[in-house]
């Protein structure tokens, strides 16, 4: 039976790779973006459903739902280092323009989301989020944001999985060939990232698709509630 499965923010980066890869085990597959021709573009090349939808509007997240009907897999993979907030504002208005931000993009896009389809899943079914090793280090806002998504996770799982929906993260190191540093790593930080690492190599988009693929596959259904670290041993837990 065809499998449904909705990502967020699979325009490019790791929601893309994730959409694509679940779209060639003949999924029927739906990405989302804010921007129309990105949407569209992105889903010609993939093979996927377009949907035009900001996941921090409840009204359009609403929409989506109902686009979307029943669902197997749901990925929240929006998100991303939200911009600095442009000069001439007070300090302390800049700094709250800058948490809300990365909490809404990171954390609340997953949230509504989530909230929105949850009445839709079919028994089996996953929600998998994308984190940030950022969540165990200086992150800052956006780090935060990251670990209140495995937080919120955590509780989301005790409330779907006694229905047979699984709800992991995959907290991801870093992965080369995405527009998460806008064009701003320079080589000496791209050597630094590489070398923490202990197969010292970068991640790829792939690897942390891979990764999405197995937690909702029929091997993974015990494995719920948890954070999954994918970064090559860059940040290490026992």
């Amino acid at each position: 039976m065809t499998r449904t499965v909705l990502v967020t923010g699979g325009t490019s980066g790791i929601g893309r790779a994730i959409a694509r890869m679940f779209a060639a085990e003949r999924a029927k597959v739906f990405i989302t973006g804010r921007h129309a021709d990105t949407v569209g573009s992105a889903a010609e090349e993939s093979g996927v459903h377009g949907v035009v939808c900001d996941a921090t509007d409840p009204d359009q997240v609403a929409s989506l739902a109902d686009r979307v009907g029943q669902l197997d897999v749901l990925v929240n993979a929006a998100g991303g280092l939200a911009p600095a907030v442009p000069g001439g504002a007070a300090p302390l208005e800049a700094l709250l323009a800058q948490w809300q931000a990365n909490l809404a993009q990171n954390l609340l896009t997953a949230v509504l989301t989530t909230a929105a389809l949850q009445d839709r899943f079919v028994r089996g079914g996953s929600v998998i989020s994308i984190g940030s090793i950022g969540a165990e280090r200086r992150g800052g806002s956006y780090g935060a944001a990251k670990a209140a998504l495995a937080a919120w996770n955590a509780g989301l799982s005790a409330e779907l999985a006694p229905g047979g929906v699984t709800c992991n993260v995959i907290s991801a190191g870093y992965v080369e060939g995405t527009n998460f540093f806008a064009g701003g790593l320079s080589d000496e930080r791209h050597r630094a990232l590489v070398e923490e690492t202990h197969d010292k190599r970068p991640g790829t988009a792939d690897d942390i698709a891979q990764t999405a693929c197995f937690l909702a596959s029929p091997g993974a259904r015990h494995i719920t509630g948890q954070t999954i670290h994918v970064n090559g041993g860059a940040f290490t837990t026992r």
